[in-house]
């Protein structure tokens, strides 16, 4: 099957993530990463911002195990829901949910179905949205969802599935190690990662600008949550970086000025080093061996799971 010549998706959504640390999760979320709750019952909590109209960008859900619930893309319209949904069925890929309305915050129409490393994929359209605003020199919360880093013991195969199955590009690589991917403008809303097995690598969160990047970066340590890597900037995506880890492991990014591709057709991928000069363009951000066992994370439980919700 050959790529589509315009991807159907439009940037990434959400994450859902289950924990075991429900509680103490959620409290982090919300009081040191500054994310606000937009909905919540006994058992899930489902987390916005201010300043985006997204229903919700995370969701933290009550499990006995650590694991990716899913993450979902939006999709640029219900008839792109149903043509997506139709392509992958017709390339064999079974669907968890067929087409339909969603019942999570902000509705929507939308299906589910696993990517060959076994995590749940949502495809969504019309979901309603939030009232937002702007957000005020030197607040420090983040504005949106960036991008999502996951770890796949066969990189290659996996791209492979984005590029032919949802019409993502290539944007750079990492060495051969890691392949940042788009949808749109910004340089990646994916990025897949080699690792030892599948697991979740980070999510990343956008701040207004480099002012309230630090305020942020400065709250976290401030209550004692000392970066695994950061602050700094990287030189695939041109981004900031502070790495921290939430109470169960997960690594979560403050980002900013993610470079942004706007000539598709006339964009070249380009491949960096890992070497601590590239990996850290400003030297500021300390060694990067002690983020090695923090991004591969442990295994991910849920994988071939159908998230409860």
């Amino acid at each position: 099957m050959t790529q589509a010549a315009k991807s159907p998706l439009t940037h990434v959504r959400h994450v859902g993530l289950g924990v075991p640390d429900f509680r103490e999760t959620v409290e982090f979320y919300r009081s040191a990463w500054g994310l606000e709750i937009v909905d919540e019952d006994s058992d899930v909590v489902f987390f916005g911002t201010p300043a985006n109209p997204e229903a919700y960008i995370v969701r933290v859900r009550k499990d006995s195990a650590k694991r990716v619930d899913l993450i979902a893309f939006a999709a640029e319209s219900a008839s792109a829901v149903d043509e997506l949904a139709q392509r992958l069925g017709s390339a064999g890929i079974t669907l968890v949910w067929e087409p339909d309305k969603l019942g999570t915050p902000g509705g929507g129409y939308g299906f589910r179905f696993f990517d060959p490393d076994g995590r749940l994929i949502e495809v969504s359209s019309d979901v309603a949205q939030r009232p937002w605003r702007a957000l005020e020199p030197r607040e420090s919360v983040p504005q949106k969802l960036s991008h999502v880093v996951v770890n796949s013991p066969d990189v290659a195969a996996t791209k492979r599935f984005y590029e032919t199955h949802l019409g993502f590009r290539l944007s750079d690589w990492l060495e051969d190690k890691m392949c940042f991917m788009r949808v749109r403008s910004d340089h990646h809303i994916l990025a897949i990662a080699q690792g030892p097995h599948t697991s979740l690598n980070h999510v990343s969160f956008e701040m207004r600008g480099l002012d309230e990047f630090m305020r942020g970066t400065g709250r976290l340590i401030r209550q004692g949550r000392d970066p695994v890597w950061g602050p700094g900037r990287h030189s695939a995506g041109d981004n900031t970086f502070s790495y921290f880890t939430d109470p169960v492991g997960n690594v979560v990014e403050y980002t900013t000025e993610l470079e942004r591709i706007d000539d598709d057709e006339a964009w070249e991928p380009r491949t960096f080093s890992a070497a601590p000069e590239v990996a850290d363009q400003w030297g500021t951000g300390g060694p990067f061996e002690p983020m090695i066992p923090a991004m591969h994370n442990s295994p991910d439980q849920g994988l071939w799971t159908p998230a409860p919700l």
